[in-house]
């Protein structure tokens, strides 16, 4: 078994922007070959190193090469990793189960190419749990932006009624049955752990994830006299409208770099 982190393969990709490099990597997580997908800028110089994390389960919500380039563009090295069982990756999607160590490790892939001591983390839907998780579980995070992120698995099972028997399947029951799981799913419980300034982003009548999650998310940390900074969005779902989306991807990578001064 390789040291986890460790780069196995490295293979060209189509990027849709001729200023950004795109390559898939193949790395070790937990003795297991997991894929990401990495972008970086052409031009030379010297670049802050952002990890990306996705939202979705399993094939959906699979990260988009357009839109890691567009965080790449504001001037970020950038790495969003599949998770494990994803497009050929070995293991299984967890739901932030054990597959949160393959954002934990994908860290240190990202320092392979960045010079930089901190990373900075974004999180999308359940992107949150698997951000809070990593800047948990390190301490070498600069700062973590979620965006419309989950913060309670068990919320997420009442929630969403669609991914009931896909998480029912996932985790091994409901949380009526087996709390603990989902416990131990959720970040919340151990956020006296994270240290580092965080950006919470939310539309107010998002139904895929609902806004109690950043409510809750926020409450908690204020609560425990952490770093917070809260960017909620009257009217809007789970999707900006495009233009307001690259409005606010700029100003988050603003807030990111600002938080490292």
């Amino acid at each position: 078994m390789k040291k986890n982190g460790t780069i196995e393969q490295i293979r060209r990709y189509p990027s849709p922007n001729a200023e950004v490099r795109l390559d898939e990597i193949i790395y070790w997580s937990n003795g297991l070959r997991v894929k990401g997908l990495l972008a970086r800028p052409k031009k030379e110089g010297r670049y802050e190193a952002l990890l990306y994390l996705r939202g979705g389960l399993q094939f959906i919500g699979m990260v988009r090469p357009a839109r890691i380039t567009q965080f790449a563009a504001q001037g970020f090295v950038v790495f969003a990793p599949y998770y494990r069982g994803n497009r050929g990756g070995e293991g299984r999607d967890e739901f932030a189960g054990d597959d949160r160590y393959d954002a934990v490790y994908a860290v240190d892939v990202l320092k392979h190419f960045s010079e930089v001591q901190k990373v900075h983390i974004f999180g999308f839907s359940r992107g949150g749990l698997m951000a809070l998780w990593t800047a948990i579980l390190r301490d070498d995070i600069a700062s973590l932006v979620t965006w419309a992120g989950v913060s309670d698995a068990t919320d997420t099972y009442w929630q969403r009624v669609d991914m009931r028997r896909g998480l029912k399947r996932i985790i091994g029951g409901t949380p009526n049955k087996v709390p603990e799981r989902y416990n131990e799913r959720t970040p919340l419980y151990q956020l006296t752990k994270l240290q580092t300034p965080v950006l919470i982003i939310h539309g107010t009548e998002d139904q895929h994830v609902q806004p109690a999650h950043a409510y809750k998310l926020e409450h908690y940390l204020r609560n425990n006299n952490q770093s917070v900074e809260t960017w909620y969005a009257n009217g809007l779902k789970h999707h900006y409208p495009p233009q307001l989306n690259r409005q606010t991807v700029k100003q988050l990578c603003v807030w990111m770099k600002q938080q490292l001064f």
